[in-house]
């Protein structure tokens, strides 16, 4: 099987530019398992935001996480990429991510037409 290319949606890519060095390559080599059709390390499904929706958990000191939607055989798609400082994932991330998922599947049901 082929490795999926990654789309980044919004600003997730340069989110994670933005992480540190040490977060950035746990979370490259993650989405390369993901490209790969296998489970990230460190992952949680994400239901409060959609079906299919996981998060890698990325743990180097700081807690990073990376959102992201693979369940369509063309793409990962990365919906956000942020640093968690809470327990709980803040309500902003969780309005973002869902906002650029329902983005998402706007554009392919449009593009199925």
């Amino acid at each position: 099987m082929a490795e999926k290319p990654v789309i980044w949606l919004g600003t997730a890519r340069e989110d994670l530019r933005g992480f540190p060095v040490d977060a950035r390559q746990v979370a490259g080599f993650q989405l390369r398992r993901v490209q790969q059709a296998l489970d990230p390390n460190d992952w949680k499904p994400m239901p409060a935001i959609g079906l299919g929706v996981r998060e890698v958990r990325v743990r180097t000191g700081l807690e990073h996480r990376v959102v992201y939607l693979a369940k369509f055989d063309d793409a990962v798609y990365v919906l956000h990429a942020f640093q968690k400082r809470s327990q709980r994932t803040p309500k902003r991330d969780l309005d973002l991510a869902r906002q650029r998922l329902r983005d998402l599947l706007r554009r392919r049901r449009q593009e199925s037409r």
